[in-house]
């Protein structure tokens, strides 16, 4: 891949939105992880004001730590950068308690409670990019957002620009070393941060990136009956993946209503 054409494309492409819709620049949230060094990154390059928020909901300690250094690096190299830490935490332990259920009566709660936490970061980055006058920018990868709907409906999904969206996550990798990100942020393990006990990206999904990218790069022109072996298992995860996630990937269906009914 051409890093650093696709760095400068990105860049420029966020400066043209941001001053077509008469935006000031970007709000988005930093988790620690890779994509959201990269995106952030990209957006502090447009020189125009570019909004930082770390939004620890009972968030591990290296995961906080991670992004803080990433966010002190960014300032110390951009004078449009601002940062700033929103504690999540007491107002969803105050929607915990209101929402708790039993959980052998509702086996899906603490998945619930999970897209809970995404959904509220939602809500804190709409917040400050309104009085700030800026829009939310995504962290999602091709990967993700296209191929296994591995996001938060209306969480980390809900955003106003997606800059990564065609980059699979290998990658958003490259980018990271061709804009020398700080080495904890390169070689962080991916992970969404919404349990309480540690649940990496593949340990929930059952498959690594690479996996994941050989099988959407081949999706559509090879089967089932193709694949053997390691292929065969992660072709499995993948087709089941991307039938529950169409409900993501598809726009909202709209019922239509025949015109001859309206006379």
């Amino acid at each position: 891949m051409q890093t650093q054409q696709v760095i400068d494309h990105i860049v420029q492409w966020l400066k043209d939105y941001a001053e077509k819709s008469g935006v000031k620049g970007y709000v988005l949230g930093v988790s620690g992880g890779v994509d959201s060094g990269v995106v952030s990154t990209l957006a502090a390059m447009t020189g125009l004001k570019t909004l930082l928020i770390e939004m620890p909901i009972r968030q591990k300690e290296d995961q906080v730590n991670r992004a803080w250094e990433h966010m002190n690096d960014l300032k110390s190299k951009f004078p449009n950068v601002e940062a700033m830490s929103v504690n999540l935490t007491p107002a969803f332990e105050e929607l915990y308690k209101t929402f708790d259920v039993h959980d052998d009566e509702f086996p899906n709660e603490k998945l619930a409670f999970a897209n809970t936490r995404s959904r509220l970061r939602m809500l804190t980055l709409y917040y400050y990019g309104q009085i700030n006058g800026l829009l939310v920018c995504g962290t999602g990868n091709k990967v993700e957002d296209f191929g296994i709907g591995f996001y938060t409906k209306y969480g980390d999904g809900g955003v106003d620009i997606s800059p990564i969206a065609d980059l699979y996550k290998t990658e958003v990798y490259a980018l990271a070393k061709a804009l020398n990100l700080v080495k904890n942020i390169q070689e962080a393990i991916p992970t969404d941060g919404l349990w309480d006990a540690e649940r990496t990206d593949e340990m929930q999904i059952g498959a690594t990136y690479p996996e994941l990218e050989k099988i959407q790069k081949e999706w559509g022109t090879k089967t089932e009956a193709d694949y053997s072996g390691r292929d065969l298992e992660v072709f499995k995860i993948f087709s089941r993946m991307n039938r529950a996630a169409q409900h993501k990937i598809n726009p909202i269906p709209v019922c239509d209503i025949p015109e001859e009914w309206r006379m």
